[in-house]
């Protein structure tokens, strides 16, 4: 239960009091008229003032404990996380790798002693402990948890503090957040196009998986298909095209220069991100723009990603790369490379309002992914205007959980997908 002072309580710290009684001794005034009357006048300007502002729900200066974690699972692929306090506050997080729901469950258990009984607001402080005290670091998994948890502690500690999260970061850098969505057909880009967006991200067309080195039909084929999108879009909208890390050097090599001449917002992940010289290698030979991120954690791992000059859009998940904490570090040491910040989000709106805070206090912010706008999941969901949406004001990450809705979506079985070569029968990328 959250409680607050009275306004007796906090007159003592006003203005107009200790104007009333300047110079004189607090005993010799204890029950006089003009005490009472300088409480008075005092009270209703506390009082007005508060109409206007509002208090932080919960002083600075009083503790907070975190009493225990919550992780369920929620259609279609996603994890939800509460942070629970004895104050009554809830902070939301994502603590998600896709198809392995329940080994980051499993993982958020194991940091919860941790963090039982300690005061949440102390978030760095908490990152640090939680990253550095595991001997082995990093990795998607134990990333992923940490990334749930820190989203969280943001959320509550802007909570406690009346604020969003992006005041917290600085205030805020721009009035409104851009975001895109995914069209794979010309069909779905007018539709959603009609519907507020001005940016989308799609896939390469393929007839089947793609090999080591392409025929000039295939590499012809995809860029023909994404010549129907630009057609369809015109050429006052942004087409990022994403490859999945499952093209191999060479032929992404092809693709890249066949698609050329519609010029994508960006190129993602044009071949396995596991290797950033190669990355680096593609980057060289083309002047459009290279992304990755969605599969490197940790401002460690983006590190190299700058130093190698293996992209030039950055699209670190607030589910996977650490949080909050490290994706404003990570843009950070971005915007000294002049990169720029698209966080990759095909999660939830837990995850997409995490985004929100990141890219309303970066200067380096680009454009948001979504996959939803939280429809069925959020009290308020996000909507878009002219392809953007409206910077959050509400404190914390901004969003309260339909529960009742949310609550029909409890539990999955997601996997991912097992893809095979139908000519030969070998393992393919998904």
């Amino acid at each position: 239960m959250i409680t607050r002072k009275s306004s007796d309580e906090v007159v003592p710290r006003r203005s107009v009091l200790a104007r009333a009684v300047a110079g004189l001794g607090w005993a010799a005034l204890a029950g006089c008229e003009g005490l009472r009357a300088a409480r008075a006048e005092e009270r209703k300007e506390y009082e007005k003032t508060e109409e206007k502002t509002g208090d932080p729900p919960i002083p600075s200066r009083n503790p907070i404990r975190i009493t225990r974690l919550e992780t369920f699972l929620v259609k279609p692929r996603w994890l939800f996380l509460k942070v629970h306090t004895d104050a009554g506050v809830v902070g939301l997080g994502e603590p998600i790798v896709e198809g392995r729901a329940l080994t980051c469950a499993e993982a958020v258990r194991e940091i919860e002693p941790y963090l039982l009984g300690k005061d949440p607001r102390r978030v760095v402080h908490h990152w640090q402990a939680i990253y550095r005290h595991a001997f082995y670091r990093g990795g998607p998994v134990l990333t992923s948890a940490l990334s749930g948890i820190d989203m969280a502690l943001w959320d509550i500690k802007g909570k406690a503090l009346g604020v969003p999260i992006h005041e917290l970061l600085g205030g805020p850098t721009r009035d409104r957040i851009r975001v895109y969505a995914h069209a794979r057909t010309p069909e779905r880009l007018l539709e959603l196009k009609a519907r507020g967006f001005t940016a989308f991200k799609t896939g390469p067309a393929k007839r089947r998986p793609s090999r080591y080195i392409e025929t000039p039909a295939e590499v012809a084929y995809a860029a023909e298909k994404f010549g129907e999108l630009r057609k369809a879009a015109g050429n006052d909208i942004d087409i990022g095209i994403d490859f999945h890390g499952a093209i191999s050097p060479a032929t992404a090599k092809l693709l890249i220069k066949a698609l050329e001449p519609h010029q994508p917002m960006f190129v993602e992940e044009p071949c396995q991100a596991q290797n950033h010289d190669i990355m680096a290698d593609i980057a060289r030979g083309t002047h459009l723009p290279i992304a990755t991120g969605e599969r490197v954690f940790t401002k460690w791992g983006f590190r190299e990603v700058l130093e190698k000059r293996a992209a030039t859009v950055l699209q670190p998940d607030l589910c996977h790369a650490g949080g909050i904490t490290e994706v404003r570090l990570i843009a950070g040491m971005a915007e000294a490379y002049y990169a720029a910040i698209a966080p990759h989000n095909p999660l939830g709106p837990i995850s997409l309002a995490a985004g929100v805070q990141i890219a309303a206090s970066i200067p380096n912010f680009m454009c948001q992914e979504q996959v939803s706008l939280g429809e069925g999941y959020l009290k308020e969901p996000f909507t878009v205007k002219e392809g953007y949406i409206d910077l959050p004001s509400k404190p914390g990450l901004g969003i309260e959980l339909d529960e009742e809705a949310v609550a029909s979506k409890v539990g999955h079985d997601w996997r991912n997908a097992e893809t095979y070569d139908a000519d030969d029968g070998s393992v393919v990328d998904w």
